[in-house]
């Protein structure tokens, strides 16, 4: 635990203007970081009394060792730079509003010659548009079900496309007119994106003309006695109403706006947002997550803004996706301090102008304490479902700590796990827990070079040898008791950062304690390889799958864990996820392997060609279903290349059906 006036800055030496400041801890890597209207002002308040300090700032100062600063010109700048400094680094003790479940959306795939309708989850694509988020699946295929009736759009997979293409009939949604079935040619390609813009254009708000236009036709079909069809459009007009009632009407003025709701205690906070679009509520989102620092409500709307909506920028900026995911409103419970930058910010992510305001009465009032009725609720709900989940976790590292008799807490525990068939195709995994979680970004993966047929100890000393190899090389400090020296302003020249970017080098973050799958054997070939390479602060420990016994490097005895521990859990947690983590990439090797092995004597096929192949396919299995026609478009492919693929690959004479 560092001492914070180890490193505190002079006060004179720290300007008054607005900047952002980062705090790095002992390796370099930036852990939080904030913004401020008065740099001195805010950095002074850091060092005051650690009793005096929010639980989770204390132990913020309490790891960093430095902090630095950028003093900027205005406060939007500082928002800018804010925000973009906490996606570059990710700091562990700043909040980020992510989602705790991947929330599904309506996409329509306008990029395809035919678009398609369906449900979907994860990141924006370019030429995809998006309806939602909604808060279920069911309620998106509920509308489509509904809308079907008025707006047949193609609903399958392009499998199922194909294939009805190549039978020459259509699957039953094209029998019973859900589908206008483009697949065998019912309507034209133009006619099918005329009916998808259509219906992109209903649910953007524009229902009352649509409404308007089918009542329209169904008068002028009952005046030229065409009764079939009034009736059809009759039943199109109820069904349009009935996903019309679906969507709350909110207000009738056209209102677009996003309604924003905190419910929080001292320690943290959840937030609801509402999505009005078109004056109906078109999406719910919802967070909850932990206060850094001390900070009212005020300052969590501020901090909720800036992340939030230039998170959706950014996506909305890859996936070159239309209009702008900033509202013309945002309605707040209260207004930050810098309300005036951030409404600016807002209107410059937006291209026009954004009002950030207190709603004090009428309808959008009431629909404020509606999110904030909800915001409680999901408060209390989550208070209940998680209050254990964190105390398991703390307790889970602090028995670890004391059952291995360690002295520094467990921030940061690494596993490693070797998988093979055989002998073959051998390959390792380490996965990264911090605070008792999972942290995939920091995993790695490793093809056994030296030690492929010498057995599982063997593996496990080389994966060691080439991780804390790479750890010395860029933190020459490693295993030293030299300190950096901390800087309090401009950049510092710490090892183990990348001058360039300034995040750290992939492997410049050590663990607090080692876990290899396996007993006693596999834990001494770790620790081996560590006192060779001089690092003496790195616990390391064996968990052996057949008992769960923990085994600690020259100790003959195991340590055993009661089967109800929660350090146990943690050890099996990490354990099963080094397991998982080293099979799926064990399975990719030898797939690409045996696919490789397949395609050996092809002549003229060589091995930049295979793996052209491959990423254009995707799996062997797609490869040997292709036509000639299909592998030619490959590049560097030719005819003849392509009918020896498909006849090494025993898939028939390759030729087109």
């Amino acid at each position: 635990m560092a001492d914070p006036s180890t490193y505190r800055p002079a006060p004179g030496t720290i300007p008054e203007a607005p900047g952002v400041y980062k705090f790095r801890d002992s390796t370099g890597r930036v852990i939080y970081v904030g913004k401020a209207k008065s740099l001195r002002s805010r950095l002074s308040s850091y060092f005051a009394d650690l009793a005096t300090l929010h639980a989770r700032t204390r132990q913020m100062v309490t790891t960093a060792t430095s902090v630095e600063w950028t003093v900027v010109g205005t406060e939007v700048e500082a928002l800018q730079l804010e925000y973009s400094w906490i996606k570059e680094f990710d700091p562990r003790f700043n909040v980020r509003y992510r989602d705790d479940k991947s929330y599904p959306v309506l996409a329509v795939t306008l990029h395809e010659d035919f678009p398609r309708l369906h449900v979907y989850r994860g990141p924006r694509k370019r030429g995809v548009r998006y309806f939602g988020p909604y808060a279920h699946a069911w309620a998106i295929r509920e509308t489509v079900d509904l809308l079907l009736r008025v707006f047949p759009a193609r609903t399958c997979s392009n499998g199922v496309f194909k294939r009805h293409s190549q039978m020459g009939r259509p699957c039953l949604l094209g029998y019973i007119d859900k589908c206008s079935a483009p697949c065998v040619e019912r309507v034209t390609e133009q006619e099918h994106r005329d009916i998808v813009e259509d219906f992109c254009d209903f649910l953007s708000g524009r229902t009352d003309a649509m409404v308007r236009k089918l009542e329209k036709d169904m008068q002028a079909a009952s005046d030229e006695l065409e009764f079939e069809r009034a009736a059809r459009l009759r039943d199109d007009v109820a069904a349009l109403r009935r996903a019309m009632e679906k969507q709350a009407v909110v207000f009738g003025d056209g209102t677009d706006a996003d309604v924003v709701a905190f419910a929080e205690d001292e320690l943290a906070a959840a937030v609801q947002v509402f999505h009005v679009r078109g004056g109906r509520v078109r999406g719910q989102r919802g967070w909850v997550i932990d206060k850094v620092e001390e900070v009212d409500t005020a300052g969590l709307v501020s901090q909720f803004i800036t992340q939030f909506y230039g998170e959706q920028a950014d996506l909305a900026a890859q996936a070159d996706a239309g209009g702008s995911p900033v509202p013309r409103e945002v309605l707040v419970p209260e207004l930050p301090e810098n309300a005036d930058a951030v409404a600016a910010w807002l209107s410059k992510l937006r291209g026009s102008r954004v009002d950030l305001r207190v709603p004090q009465r009428g309808d959008k009032r009431a629909l404020a304490e509606t999110v904030a009725r909800n915001a409680a609720e999901a408060f209390t709900q989550h208070k209940l479902r998680r209050a254990g989940d964190l105390t398991a976790r703390s307790a889970a590292l602090q028995e670890l700590q004391e059952a291995l008799d360690l002295d520094t807490a467990l921030l940061r525990v690494e596993c490693i796990d070797i998988s093979h068939v055989q002998g073959s195709d051998v390959v390792a995994s380490l996965v990264v827990f911090e605070d008792g979680l999972a942290r995939k970004s920091e995993y790695r993966r490793f093809a056994i070079r030296e030690a492929a047929t010498e057995g599982d100890v063997a593996s496990i000393a080389e994966v060691v040898r080439r991780r804390f190899a790479r750890y010395k090389d860029e933190d020459p400090l490693a295993g030293s008791s030299v300190s950096t020296e901390t800087a309090s302003a401009g950049t510092p020249e710490l090892p183990g950062i990348d001058p360039e970017t300034g995040r750290p080098k992939r492997f410049a973050y050590p663990p607090n304690l080692l876990v290899v799958d396996g007993a006693g054997p596999q834990a001494n070939a770790a620790a081996d390889v560590l006192a060779e390479l001089g690092i003496t602060d790195v616990a390391v420990v064996g968990l052996a799958k057949r008992l769960e016994e923990v085994w600690v490097p020259g100790d003959p005895d195991p340590v055993i864990l009661p089967r109800t521990s929660e350090a146990l859990y943690l050890l099996q947690r990490v354990r099963d996820e080094a397991h998982r983590f080293a099979i799926s990439y064990h399975r990719q090797k030898r797939s690409k392997r045996m696919t490789a092995s397949l395609l050996d004597g092809v002549s003229g096929l060589g091995d930049a060609r295979k793996a052209a192949l491959l990423k254009h396919f995707g799996s062997l299995k797609r490869l040997k279903a292709a036509t000639v026609d299909q592998i030619t478009e490959v590049p560097g492919v030719g005819r003849r290349t392509a009918e020896a693929v498909l006849a090494a690959l025993g898939a028939g004479n390759g030729e087109d059906t």
